[in-house]
């Protein structure tokens, strides 16, 4: 069994795509095109996992709803300073500033996407935790 992607659900797509590959650095590696939603694979930078974007083309009228079951995605970043940077550059913000989990790492964060969904950023040193 391989683990293939996570899809959800995005409001505006452009804010989305924007996000997730300028601020993520996720790859566009295809589209589809269905009778109600455009599809749109992220691909990590490895390609070992992707993350579908599903754009309907048309919204339920109160939007779509986050309910209580959805955690976070979880992305490593090599250089938490270098992350803070882009964040800077896009004009956002954390939702949760950078600390360090125990004294040897690993260093998180938490920012949202256009939809309000938490990511959190891992800043991994040599020291593995899980």
């Amino acid at each position: 069994m391989k683990f293939l992607h996570t899809m959800v659900r995005v409001a505006d797509i452009d804010k989305s795509l924007k996000f997730y590959q300028e601020v993520l650095g996720l790859k566009l590696s295809r589209t589809m095109e269905l009778k109600d939603a455009t599809l749109y694979f992220l691909a990590d930078e490895k390609g070992t996992c992707e993350i579908e974007l599903t754009h309907n083309h048309t919204m339920p009228e109160e939007g779509y709803q986050h309910g209580n079951y959805f955690g976070h995605f979880a992305f490593e970043t090599h250089d938490m300073n270098k992350f803070t940077e882009i964040l800077k550059k896009h004009r956002l913000e954390y939702a949760r500033e950078p600390f360090m989990v125990t004294p040897k790492g690993p260093k998180i964060a938490f920012v949202k996407d256009p939809d309000g969904r938490s990511i959190e950023l891992i800043e991994k040193k040599v020291e593995k935790y899980y």
